[in-house]
């Protein structure tokens, strides 16, 4: 074989590879239960448990911050996150955790939160002839 033959299979062979590696990182959304069965990293999606509270004392501990969060089967754990409260966590609509469970406590290492979008209060329609109509 040539030396150019080799050079393109050795680079297929590594491009392959890196796909590979790539499609085995992606993870889709978890449950709080399907984290407690496996000591890695997982991504739970659910809705902050309003009723539960939240434990933040900057004064105290300004990287303690601590809830309960209802998972998408609606099973409801409490969350630890080793870091500053986010800001506007209590306008959050859904929060994505990003953690490992252990002992019953869901440990996050990032939270990301989806707020609610200040655009879809009142969604607006402008007709042709200069009419307004609000819609909800």
């Amino acid at each position: 074989m040539r030396k150019s033959a080799i050079i393109g299979l050795i680079t297929i062979a590594l491009c392959v590879g890196f796909l590979i590696s790539l499609n085995a990182d992606t993870s889709s959304y978890s449950t709080f239960t399907e984290a407690a069965k496996d000591a890695r990293e997982f991504h739970v999606m659910g809705f902050w448990e309003k009723k539960q509270g939240i434990y933040y004392n900057a004064q105290k501990d300004a990287n303690h911050f601590s809830f309960h969060m209802k998972d998408q089967d609606g099973l409801v754990k409490r969350v630890v996150y080793n870091g500053t409260k986010p800001q506007d966590f209590e306008r959050s609509e859904k929060l994505v955790l990003i953690g490992e469970m252990k002992a019953g406590v869901f440990y996050a290492s990032k939270i990301l939160m989806k707020c609610p979008s200040k655009y879809n209060n009142d969604l607006v329609e402008v007709k042709q002839d200069g009419k307004v109509e609000k819609y909800n």
